[in-house]
């Protein structure tokens, strides 16, 4: 989280994560695609041979103000890679809230699973965690016909029982309701913690 002042807007962080072209990409570009130019930001990429990263802000206005300011949303991706391990521990600093995009093809269940444990390690690092924290789930790829039931997917995923959503990324489906709920839950959160802060001044 931080505070512009001067603009009297609240940046809020969300960080796409999970193993390598599981749909990151794909949810970030068309969440672009559908809001409204007046509202967002460029949307930059950083290209690496197997991963990318992307990254845009825009302006949600439709959650209201939080404490008098307007909250704007920055969103990013990291790289699934293992080797890209120094990439994702910057882009998770300062980060408020997590989409876990986990790939549905039943060859990708363990790299999902140590995608995700390797998300508990790096917020530990930053002293939080997975039971805790803003996150939800997305299993992506659900058009494909090799794909785990999404009741294995929770068993094996859906540690903390986190809403969970069903996508198929690429074609838009399933996108906008994880961010609306990852959105909803930074939200409530950085109100809670804007309350605190307030009553431990007075």
């Amino acid at each position: 989280m931080f505070i512009h002042w001067a603009l009297r807007e609240i940046h809020l962080k969300i960080v796409y994560y999970g193993p390598a072209l599981g749909g990151k990409t794909e949810n970030i570009k068309y969440i672009y695609s559908k809001i409204d130019p007046a509202l967002k930001g460029e949307m930059i990429m950083l290209k690496s041979k197997e991963d990318r990263t992307i990254f845009f802000d825009f302006l949600q206005l439709e959650v209201g103000q939080i404490d008098g300011k307007k909250p704007k949303f920055n969103l990013y991706t990291v790289p699934g890679q293992v080797h890209y391990d120094h990439t994702r521990k910057v882009v998770l600093n300062g980060v408020d809230g997590i989409v876990f995009v986990a790939d549905s093809q039943r060859e990708m269940m363990d790299a999902n699973l140590d995608t995700l444990l390797d998300l508990e390690k790096q917020l530990i690092a930053r002293g939080k965690t997975l039971e805790d924290f803003p996150w939800v789930l997305q299993y992506n790829k659900r058009d494909l016909p090799n794909i785990e039931t999404v009741d294995a997917m929770e068993r094996k995923l859906n540690l903390f029982g986190v809403p969970a959503f069903e996508a198929v990324a690429n074609q838009g489906k399933g996108v906008f309701p994880a961010l609306k709920e990852i959105i909803k839950r930074v939200v409530t959160r950085v109100h809670a913690q804007l309350g605190e802060g307030q009553r431990m001044r007075a």
